[in-house]
């Protein structure tokens, strides 16, 4: 019988924390602890949970007693504005949280962070590969944050070369229940954009997100990768996609700023969730390491995470049976068309490098 391994999930009371949890529980090979300073929400069966700070002095010792194997690291603030706290607990949080993981002798870790990291400058080339400058923005309090731990991240390998550490980056994540900048961005009306700008936007569907962590987990794949979806859409598309309507504003207004315009709708500009750059200049991640070295593909496509998010948007409005009708036969053909890709990888992708998505462990 194959020994059990333990994983322990940091923030497992955050949203990205409890979706990895709860697939991992479903892994008779794994036991599955989950700590966080919050209490959950919502019970996960299965889960061994541990109310306590990722900071407490005593984490090195609670891994080395629980012989933890691998943790996922996934303990982290999402502030749009530096601050102090926030500052804090990402980056001291995960050095800590590195430090007990070398002191327990910990095997493995894997952390989330962001394609943000890259920056969204004119020069950028139309694929960033891994090895990129990490060039991003430093006034929003996230991607100063995860550029600081890239940064952490890439002398800790250095200094304990025996524990294998994989960093997932992320582009724009959507999906029906994720909040993220993107999927605020896109819950607007009226989606404001940069007239003279259309920019090539990579966006990646909320389960494929929980699907490539909990592969990195099951699997030892050490080292950076971009994780998107297949495919790379213009800012417009994207709109349309989410059946949005686009508000073109002329750049050097929006940077100038809503205030001194006095525009009711410039004045929305000041408070959209993602940052003027990032919506004026492309930041598209390169995924050939994520399909040839990872050897995970997302389920969705950039198109169908879109479609589905706005499938979403329109049955939380319309709840007519026409709207509803409509809205299932979208999602069924994009069903479809998933099922098709996922039965045409399975010769030459494994099981455990290609996890289903409604069941990570399915046999």
């Amino acid at each position: 019988m194959a020994e059990t391994k333990v994983v322990l999930v940091t923030g497992v009371a955050g949203y990205w924390g409890a979706k990895v949890a709860a697939q991992l529980v479903a892994n008779p090979g794994f036991h599955v602890l989950g700590i966080d300073q919050e209490k959950l929400e919502q019970e996960i069966k299965g889960l061994d949970f541990i109310q306590a700070d990722i900071r407490n002095p005593l984490l090195g010792e609670l891994l080395k007693s629980e012989g933890v194997d691998t943790v996922c690291h996934l303990a982290t603030i999402e502030s749009a504005q530096p601050n102090e706290a926030a500052f804090d607990f990402n980056i001291m949080g995960t050095a800590k949280v590195f430090g007990a993981c070398a002191q327990a002798g910990v095997k493995k870790i894997v952390t989330k962070s962001t394609t943000a990291v890259y920056g969204a400058h004119p020069t950028n080339s139309a694929f960033l590969r891994e090895e990129h400058p990490l060039k991003g923005s430093t006034t929003y309090g996230y991607t100063r944050d995860m550029i600081e731990i890239e940064a952490f991240c890439n002398g800790f390998r250095l200094q304990v070369p025996d524990i294998l550490l994989t960093v997932l980056r992320f582009p724009s994540i959507v999906g029906p229940t994720a909040d993220t900048p993107m999927t605020r961005f896109l819950k607007e009306p009226l989606i404001p954009v940069l007239l003279g700008f259309d920019p090539m936007m990579q966006v990646i569907h909320e389960d494929d997100v929980t699907g490539a962590l909990v592969n990195a987990i099951v699997n030892d794949v050490p080292g950076i990768f971009n994780v998107a979806a297949e495919g790379v859409v213009p800012l417009s598309k994207l709109i349309a996609l989410a059946g949005k309507i686009p508000l073109p504003v002329f750049h050097l207004f929006a940077y100038w700023g809503a205030s001194f315009l006095g525009s009711s709708k410039m004045k929305s500009l000041s408070s959209i969730p993602i940052e003027l750059d990032y919506i004026r200049y492309a930041w598209v991640g390169d995924i050939a390491r994520m399909r040839d070295e990872m050897q995970f593909m997302p389920h969705y496509t950039a198109e169908e995470a879109l479609r589905e998010f706005a499938g979403y948007q329109r049955m939380s409005i319309y709840k007519t049976d026409s709207a509803n009708l409509a809205y299932d036969e979208e999602r069924l053909r994009d069903t479809i068309e998933r099922r098709r890709r996922a039965a045409e990888r399975k010769p030459t992708v494994t099981g455990e490098n290609e996890p289903e998505m409604e069941g990570v462990f399915d046999e």
